[in-house]
Formats: structure tokens, C-alpha cells, sequence
């Protein structure tokens, strides 16, 4: 049994930990969550201690590993006075600020023979392992492009907001998307960035369009918090044919309606969700087909967590996927201020 506690009671840890951990409760006890105030809007959980005082989770022997669900700034701090209290770390995204820091937490972490790692749950997303499927088909051929969108139209957070390197746009995000570029393909050849702040400067980072190569295969990852209309959330073309699949993983969507992971058909897609296959096969003849998605789930990754701890098998998210990705979002964010 892997025992663990929240450093963090918000949305962070009700919405996107909670409704996955539990549903490992043959490997996982939940024991503690910690806030500094002891407020939240969420319904405690039967049998879990709440407490203010983050001493309760640093002196439980209990404890086995602490998840840190604060705003992105504290991140780095708290990993690194957890590790140094003797526990193991799991740091929701973006892990930290710069590579210095993380180089830190991973150095300090082996160290003190601890595990330390970022709370990568979007490669258990169903577009993105819907994606990994086709490409693996190879009804695509050789791969040539790959864009990736998560697009908003929320202008008004924007026009509200001033810019912060650790709460940029890229950072809050391209964490994402950037994490899943470099667990399937790896380190690339060449990046460009394009990184704005459509509104100027002083505020918020609102816009990116990173371009990553893998020889001849090109991969972007977009974001916009101005489009009304979302691009789709994958494009893939090969020698041989296209991919469009249109819609994103639908695991946050039933979240926000609290239609919970415990419901049979939680984050799985409907057939009008389905992506489309277009190609021509070896005798040149064509075809148009759905592909039935993958289904998304993000207790998988508590899994890979309880396998790494208990039973000392190779962490998932590797420290050197993590170095990477936060060296490309400070490369991307330079130039803003």
C-alpha cells in the first residue's frame, strides 16, 4: 500500500488527483491533505485528516509520498523541503520554473534515494494515445507532419492578466502538450518558437506556436487563448494519407459536470468524436475511416507512481523528459516581459 498526502486542498487536488487516486484504493491510502487557511468549497473525504499545520504529513513515517498541488511558484520550494524532510515528491505541472531548479530537486532527490517527479497525466489522454495508435497502424506511412492545438476564446483572462513567467501561458500549458512530444518522439533535432503577447507587453503570454523536427517530420504545438473556434485537437500526415481528430479528451470535461471517473463510460468518446482516417493503402486504393478512440484514464499514472515506489521499477516521466521540456519553456518565454 502506497500511503499519501496533499500538500494543497483546491481545484488542483479535488478535480484532477482525487478522483484518480481513489480509484486505486487497493494500492493507494490516502491519509492527509494539508491547506494553509482549512478552507474549501470540495466535500472532505470520509477517513482523510485535513489539518493546517503541514507538520502533521513532514512527521508521519506513514507517509510515503507527498503530491504538491499549489500555485506553479511554490512548486519548487515545497519539493525541495519535502525531499529534504525525508519523503517522496510527485509535482503537479509545470514542475519548476527553470532547469536549475529542477536539476536541483532530481540531484537532491537521488541523493537521498528518493523519488521525485512531474504529475505528467496528459499522456494517458485519449486523443494523444488515439494518435499513437494510427501512427502505429502505419496506414499513415511515413510520418511527414503533426500539429497539436488546445485552443480557448477567453479574452478576458488575458485582458485582465499581467505577465509572470512561471503562470505564462506556455508554462501553464505547453507542459502539456510539450510533455507529450518528447515522451513519444524524444529530443529533437531543431525547435522554433513563437511565443506573444498579442496584447503587448506587460501582459499576460497569450499565444505560442513551437515547431519541433525530428528529421524530416515536423511537430507543432499551438495554443490560443483568442480562437473562437478551436483548430482541431490533432492533425497527423504521412506519405500516404491524414488523421484529423477533432475534439480533446474528454476526462475534464465530465470532471467540470462531476460526473466522476466511478461511472462506467467517464471520458470515453462518442462516435461523433471519433477522428478521421484517410489513406491510400499498398495497391493504391482509397479509403476513409472513424477510428474508434482510445480511452483516456489518469489513474494509469498513479499506477506507474505506486510501481515505481513499491516495486522499484523505472520512473515513467524521466528526469531528463522534465530538463528538456523546461529548457524549451525558457527558451520559448526569453523575450517577454
Amino acid at each position: 500500500m502506497l500511503t499519501i498526502a496533499y500538500i494543497g486542498n483546491g481545484k488542483s487536488t479535488n478535480r484532477y488527483h482525487l478522483p484518480f487516486s481513489t480509484q486505486l484504493s487497493d494500492k493507494i491510502k490516502i491519509k492527509t491533505i494539508y491547506s494553509r487557511s482549512g478552507k474549501s468549497d470540495w466535500t472532505p473525504i470520509e477517513g482523510v485528516q485535513y489539518t493546517t499545520n503541514i507538520d502533521d504529513i513532514y512527521n508521519d513515517p506513514e507517509i510515503q509520498l507527498v503530491v504538491v498541488t499549489t500555485p506553479s511558484s511554490s512548486h519548487y520550494p515545497l519539493a525541495k523541503e519535502g525531499l529534504l524532510r525525508g519523503k517522496n515528491m510527485l509535482v503537479e505541472k509545470p514542475f519548476t520554473e527553470t532547469v536549475e531548479q529542477a536539476q536541483e530537486l532530481f540531484t537532491l532527490a537521488k541523493e537521498k534515494n528518493l523519488f521525485v517527479q512531474s504529475y505528467q497525466n496528459r499522456r494517458y489522454d485519449s486523443d494523444f494515445l488515439t494518435v499513437q495508435k494510427v501512427i502505429e497502424s502505419n496506414k499513415l506511412g511515413d510520418l511527414l507532419e503533426l500539429e497539436m492545438h488546445f485552443d480557448y476564446f477567453r479574452p478576458e483572462v488575458p485582458e485582465n492578466s499581467t505577465y509572470s513567467r512561471i503562470d505564462s501561458f506556455l508554462y501553464g500549458h505547453a507542459c502539456h502538450t510539450l510533455d507529450q512530444v518528447i515522451s513519444y518522439f524524444g529530443e529533437p533535432d531543431e525547435v522554433y518558437s513563437d511565443v506573444r503577447q498579442l496584447l503587448g507587453k506587460g501582459r499576460m503570454n497569450d499565444y505560442f506556436d513551437l515547431d519541433l523536427y525530428y528529421g524530416k517530420l515536423k511537430v507543432s504545438v499551438k495554443s490560443s487563448y483568442f480562437r473562437l473556434t478551436p483548430r482541431p485537437s490533432f492533425i497527423l500526415y504521412g506519405k500516404k494519407g491524414s488523421f484529423v481528430k477533432e475534439t480533446t479528451d474528454r476526462q475534464e470535461e465530465h470532471l467540470k459536470q462531476f460526473y466522476m471517473p466511478t461511472e462506467a463510460d467517464f471520458g470515453v468518446d462518442l462516435p461523433q468524436h471519433y477522428g478521421t482516417l484517410t489513406y491510400m493503402d499498398d495497391d493504391n486504393n482509397y479509403h476513409q475511416e472513424k477510428v474508434i478512440s482510445e480511452v483516456g484514464d489518469y489513474s494509469r499514472f498513479y499506477e506507474d507512481v505506486y510501481q515505481t515506489i513499491i516495486n522499484k521499477q523505472d520512473k515513467v516521466v524521466k528526469d531528463d523528459q522534465t530538463l528538456l521540456q523546461i529548457k524549451l519553456l525558457e527558451e520559448g518565454t526569453k523575450h517577454l516581459s
